[in-house]
């Protein structure tokens, strides 16, 4: 009896061992992400303590200067259509955050909001600007408003494109779960404990698709090329890794105190249907900040400057004449 439930343990052993190798998605060549994903005008800056950021730094160097965060498990080339439209009258930066894209981890494994607002300043200072816009969407934005929180005098204007950050959040993003039904697949394994270390592994292709889908409301722009980039990004060595290590730590929102007194002129923009971060965190955020400009896009989720690029940019290029007007043509 002994035998055979022994050999049965080792048969479930075997299977399980088959299954992992047919299964497992291994990570990227960084040599094959960076000829696909790094070519010019990409730049790898080092900035300290062992970290070279992968950036784009384009347009007029004497250009007002906007520095772009993007997302979590996003990357810089999410911001290409506002790029694209403003970089002929203003300095465009952006750079994959630790832990994302051609960065990669961070060597000390330091994935804590000042960690990331140290490496803004870092960028800054490499690049050498004394002053600038600083623009995020969702982690992006939370590591832009606490730069702003931190270091005010170095900001003419703050960008927030459905952001994380603000203190009453969790309650919003569990009132509308029980209304409507929302969230975020990809997400939702990466905080689950024992699941998402099968997931350092196991990264099948079409979980990053339902994500992107759950996360915009325009599918059309979760295009194949958009999955492959997430995809193969996300397996950038030490990248899943980051994410799970991330994860791990409990939401650490800034304080309703810190965020009342960010008096840099600020731009709120928003997604109505945004399923990872409601629209009443925007609101929130439009209520607590002194100076602020919130704008509202129907049909829209978590990706405005991607699923609605001419509304945002008709927006951001308003409110950059009145804060950081670019020089004029000659």
């Amino acid at each position: 009896m002994i035998k055979w439930a022994l050999r049965g343990l080792l048969a479930l052993v075997a299977l399980l061992v088959i299954a992992f190798l047919i299964f497992r998605t291994p990570d990227t060549d960084p040599a094959e992400m960076r000829a696909k994903y790094g070519g010019p005008p990409s730049q790898f800056v080092a900035i300290g303590g062992g970290v070279t950021v992968h950036l784009r730094d384009e347009g007029p160097k004497d250009a007002p200067a906007i520095i772009l965060l993007h997302g979590s498990n996003a990357d810089l080339h999410t911001w290409e259509p506002w790029v694209q439209a403003l970089k002929t009258r203003y300095r465009v930066i952006r750079f994959d955050q630790v832990g994302h894209g051609l960065t990669g981890p961070d060597p000390k494994e330091d994935y804590s909001t000042a960690n990331f607002v140290g490496d803004i300043g870092e960028v800054a200072d490499k690049l050498g600007l004394t002053t600038f816009i600083l623009g995020g969407n969702s982690m992006g934005a939370k590591h832009a408003l606490a730069f702003a929180i931190a270091h005010p005098e170095r900001l003419t204007g703050l960008v927030l494109v459905d952001g994380s950050g603000g203190p009453m959040l969790k309650l919003a993003a569990k009132e509308k779960d029980e209304d409507k039904g929302s969230g975020n697949i990809g997400f939702a394994i990466a905080r689950m404990p024992g699941l998402n270390r099968i997931a350092e592994q196991i990264t099948p292709r079409s979980l990053i698709e339902q994500s992107l889908e759950q996360t915009v409301s325009v599918k059309s722009i979760a295009t194949p090329a958009m999955v492959d980039r997430y995809w193969e990004l996300l397996r950038y060595p030490g990248n899943r890794r980051a994410t799970l290590a991330r994860f791990s730590v409990p939401y650490d929102p800034l304080t309703e105190a810190d965020i009342a007194k960010v008096q840099t002129p600020t731009l709120i923009l928003w997604g109505e249907e945004d399923r990872l971060i409601p629209v009443e965190a925007g609101q929130w955020l439009a209520k607590t900040l002194p100076a602020n400009t919130l704008r509202i896009y129907p049909k829209i989720g978590h990706l405005p400057h991607e699923e609605a690029p001419a509304a945002t940019l008709a927006d951001l290029e308003a409110w950059l004449a009145q804060h950081a007007p670019a020089p004029k043509q000659p």
